[in-house]
């Protein structure tokens, strides 16, 4: 084979692989949320919820080490 015909054929493959992966991760995402109202029921119990912290008003003060 001649050098043209190999590199048209890597190209060929490149192309058709990387068209092929992009279907398969956009058939993957049919619209349904990333969890379900029970997993996320269950998420929020064990790691709380997304709730912001309350400012720290006494500690020790962070100050770098130099």
């Amino acid at each position: 084979m001649s050098r043209s015909v190999l590199i048209t054929l890597l190209l060929a493959v490149a192309a058709l692989s990387s068209a092929a992966t992009v279907l398969i991760v956009n058939s993957r995402n049919t619209g349904k949320p990333a969890l379900a109202e029970e997993q996320r029921a269950i998420r929020e119990k064990i790691f709380g919820s997304n709730k912001e912290l309350p400012p720290i008003k006494e500690g020790p003060e962070m100050r770098p080490r130099w």
